[in-house]
């Protein structure tokens, strides 16, 4: 149920992500292209034709050289992929309908191969299970039985039914962060539709077992604040939208953090290598100083730490939406 969850709802929406702003991107990209023009004939105007159309072509110059690319192996290969020898930019440069495919959807396609990855390795490991266990079992055991303890932790005893996809998601969203350390790869979780895709997984998750485990009137009961007095009920009215809001405010908090702080990660190791090879650059080798390698360490750090907090932040949902007497057995 995890991994369907996880893969069907969030490679699902990280597809339709796309599709919805491609108007956007084809709006924007007309402003800009119209702007550059205007600013050329401008110039035309004021400095004679000649320098103007210079001027021009040197805005759409600026314009396509100004966004930055990074080199990742499915843009490598949609260049490769596509007829001639320009090279690609964006989507709709493509004219070939498999480049155009995977310049799309590369954050999905990176998406989904770590999620066959992890399966196959989870899979593996639990295929022929021994009493001695190998290297691998080995592995996967510590961090299961890592993972329930973490949950149960802060849960308490209840807490080992949503160890489950608590865990699958903690580890799927750590996998995602370093994965752009590899080179030629990138983190699925620096755009905001991976991160909005999961902080919507984990809060369908919490309202549907909000409502399994207090029913629909204690459900909408806890969202009043579960007034015990006169005093209460007159604040059910105020305490309703709060808590609605406060719950609505908690998938947004979690994409926002995590997007921004994976995001900020890659950027600045990108800014730095190119500040290293900018240093070497009068030697004409295809090298740099490795500015950006402290960085990588610290990355490697950092993807943990927004992976721990992402899946506690999540368990604590779930903890807050749990009927009173089941935290009174916990504690």
């Amino acid at each position: 149920v995890s991994w369907i969850l996880l893969g069907v709802l969030g490679l699902g929406l990280m597809l339709g992500a796309p599709l919805m702003a491609q108007n956007h991107d084809d709006h924007s990209h007309d402003d800009v292209t119209d702007e550059v023009v205007d600013h050329g004939d401008h110039g035309a105007a004021d400095h004679g034709d000649g320098h103007g159309d210079g001027h021009g072509e040197h805005g759409d110059d600026h314009h396509e050289g100004g966004v930055l690319h990074f080199p990742t192996l499915v843009r490598l290969i949609a260049d490769v992929i596509e007829p001639g020898d320009k090279e690609l930019h964006s989507a709709d440069e493509a004219k070939n309908p498999v480049a155009k495919f995977l310049w799309k959807f590369e954050d999905p396609i990176y998406s989904g191969i770590l999620i066959l990855i992890l399966g196959l390795l989870f899979a593996t490991a639990s295929r022929k299970l021994e009493l001695i266990p190998g290297p691998l079992q080995n592995f996967c055991e510590v961090l299961v039985e890592g993972l329930d303890n973490f949950i149960r932790g802060v849960i308490g005893p209840e807490g080992r039914k949503f160890v489950p996809f608590l865990g699958t998601l903690g580890i799927y969203v750590y996998v995602q962060n370093i994965f752009g350390l590899i080179p030629l790869m990138k983190s699925p979780t620096s755009i905001v539709e991976t991160t909005a895709a999961l902080a919507i997984c984990v809060f369908v998750y919490v309202q549907f077992n909000a409502v399994r485990m207090q029913g629909i009137g204690g459900y909408f009961y806890h969202l009043a604040g579960e007034p015990k007095d006169a005093v209460g009920w007159g604040m059910a009215p105020l305490m309703f939208p709060l808590h609605v809001i406060g719950e609505l405010a908690k998938p947004l908090s979690l994409a926002l953090r995590l997007f921004g702080n994976v995001m900020g990660e890659d950027l600045l190791i990108v800014v730095f290598a190119g500040l290293g090879v900018s240093m070497l650059a009068f030697t004409n080798l295809p090298i740099g100083f490795p500015l950006h390698l402290p960085f990588m360490f610290l990355a490697c750090l950092t993807t943990l730490i927004q992976a721990l907090v992402f899946m506690l932040l999540s368990t604590i949902y779930i903890a807050l939406v749990m009927p009173h007497h089941d935290h009174e057995e916990a504690h």
